[in-house]
């Protein structure tokens, strides 16, 4: 299975520094924040642990009977600037 991410067009600023990223749950009438979010190396990085965090999240909807259903994860820089985007719920073949 391949996850596909939406990338923004925008440039990484210092890809060779350690960058903070934040992952948001969000659709199109709540939002989940992530307050805390985690120091990556880069952008594919961070898109790597989001999959891992996606991947747990599927999981546990599966387990509770829950749905993603028209979420998304966003990957966003200290200034809440979207560097990428991946929907919740599983690829379909």
């Amino acid at each position: 299975m391949t996850d596909v991410f939406d990338e923004r067009p925008e440039r990484i600023p210092n890809p060779v520094r350690r960058m903070r990223c934040y992952f948001h749950l969000v659709n199109s009438y709540e939002e989940i924040p992530d307050d805390e979010g985690i120091k990556v190396s880069d952008l594919e990085d961070a898109k790597a642990q989001a999959l891992v965090a996606i991947e747990d999240i599927r999981e546990e909807a599966v387990q509770v009977g829950a749905s993603w259903h028209s979420w998304r994860l966003e990957i966003t820089d200290t200034s809440r600037r979207v560097l990428a985007s991946h929907s919740l719920e599983p690829m379909r073949h």
